[in-house]
């Protein structure tokens, strides 16, 4: 008689979260790397991982963007990891990361990296979604935008 691998075992260890799931989180002034937040949340019980790259595009609203720039106030890392816990505590989280960039920008850079593995695709896909859109809505990080036409203006303020 063999044993019955069809269904999942939800009392496994790997179907569970990790006990610290949280291995990369920062605001950083330096470019940032897609391989370090990939790499970051690796987890051999991992059946999927999400990663959303966010990056500058060159419109905004129906206008050419030139560049922009970043600016956080001292608080949002701990924003950040209030977020990223809160999201580990609603998912099966075996490895999260989140990094975003401050200062200027020109047109293409990464601007915020997340990653999410879990032990199913589905979760690490739902995961993943609700870390980017609580980061982009709640963390205090605000973008100054410069367009070709010389008018500027500050978004998430």
């Amino acid at each position: 008689m063999s044993a019955d691998v069809s269904r999942p075992r939800p009392d496994h260890p790997g179907e569970q979260a990790a006990a610290d799931p949280i291995r990369l989180l920062a605001i950083r002034e330096s470019a940032l790397s897609v391989d370090e937040v990939f790499a970051a949340v690796g987890d051999a019980a991992a059946g999927g991982t999400a990663l959303f790259v966010g990056t500058v595009r060159s419109h905004d609203g129906g206008a050419d963007v030139e560049g922009l720039g970043y600016s956080a106030h001292p608080s949002a890392e701990a924003e950040m990891r209030r977020i990223a816990e809160k999201v580990a505590a609603d998912y099966p989280v075996r490895a999260l990361a989140a990094i975003h960039r401050v200062g200027d920008l020109a047109i293409g850079d990464l601007a915020v990296v997340v990653a999410v593995s879990c032990p199913h695709r589905a979760e690490a896909f739902e995961a993943c979604r609700r870390l980017i859109d609580d980061l982009k809505h709640q963390v205090p990080i605000w973008k100054h935008q410069s367009f070709t036409d010389g008018a500027e203006e500050w978004v998430g303020v």
